[in-house]
């Protein structure tokens, strides 16, 4: 898929996959970790003949520009990314779709966006919820033994390990939860060729030290501190589908309980026997579900 540099105001210029009918409806995919806009390689295929198909290698990914500083991998900013991005590129409205960390953007994008009607529906898959993420992070013993990975990856201890050996060094030593995929050798290899450049693999680290998620570790009590506040955010009022992989090791089922209490318009499909890169892990299911969903609701 050829890409184009596409530059922001706020700086950042990001590698932008822009595919399909100028004119059609507009859907804007988001990757996560640690991945690139190449986990949308089915889906873009599929729905680029009567949809306008933007997907961006995100900000610290690949060639898009990677500062290295914290702060500027936090929330806010990435979200921001989104919206100036649909600036350049003459988009009004959307629709967002993102998996892993692209799907927690999407979640803040979607939220941000449906009050000035923006963001028209929401695709999330393998993405929590934040409010939800967050309460499991403290109660519940197989996501928080799950997470423990992201508590490695802040720790500056490992950044020697990153620095010498890219991304690749610190996914091999922390990382527990992979399992058997079906991913071709030629995408295998072209991300091990990403990984490889320390720069990124640090900017890619920095959207786990930039979040606000609490993650604590095993021996930390399994109750809600005294302090804990629930995340104050509204509900989606959007049409919102989320399509969950049950297999995923990184994040079990647990987080899709309370949804329909936080997302007034909620459809959820379960994709079983499938781990947690649903989109080309089982991409004619994926398929099936968002060509449903968006001609429902388009």
């Amino acid at each position: 898929m050829d890409q184009k540099r596409v530059s922001l105001p706020n700086g950042i210029e990001l590698d932008v996959v822009d595919v399909g009918p100028k004119d059609g409806e507009v859907l804007i995919f988001l990757h996560g970790f640690p991945e690139s806009h190449r986990t949308w390689r089915h889906q873009i295929a599929h729905f680029s003949d009567r949809y306008r198909c933007i997907a961006p290698d995100q900000r610290g990914y690949r060639g898009s520009s990677a500062p290295q500083d914290v702060a500027s991998y936090t929330p806010d900013k990435l979200i921001g990314d989104v919206f100036l991005l649909a600036d350049a590129l003459g988009v009004g409205n959307f629709t967002i779709l993102g998996h892993d960390w692209g799907g927690a953007i999407a979640w803040g994008t979607a939220l941000g966006g449906q009050a000035n009607g923006r963001v028209t529906r929401a695709v999330v898959a393998n993405a929590p919820h934040p409010a939800i993420f967050q309460k499991l992070l403290y109660l519940d013993q197989a996501q928080r033994a799950a997470s423990q990975y992201m508590r490695a990856f802040r720790d500056p201890g490992n950044d020697v390990v990153v620095r010498e050996h890219g991304l690749v060094g610190i996914l091999l030593k922390e990382v527990k939860w992979d399992r058997p995929s079906t991913m071709e050798q030629e995408e295998r290899d072209a991300l091990l060729q990403d990984w490889a450049n320390p720069d990124t693999a640090m900017a890619m680290l920095n959207w786990y030290r930039g979040s606000p998620m609490v993650v604590p570790p095993m021996d930390a009590p399994f109750e809600l501190p005294s302090d804990y506040q629930p995340m104050a955010l509204p509900n989606l009022t959007i049409p919102t589908l989320v399509i969950w992989a049950m297999d995923d090791l990184a994040l079990p089922p647990s987080n899709l309980e309370g949804l329909d209490d936080i997302i007034d318009d909620l459809t959820l499909v379960q994709v079983p026997d499938c781990g947690h890169f649903v989109p080309w892990e089982a991409p004619e299911k994926f398929n099936a579900a968002l060509e449903d969903f968006l001609a429902r609701t388009g």
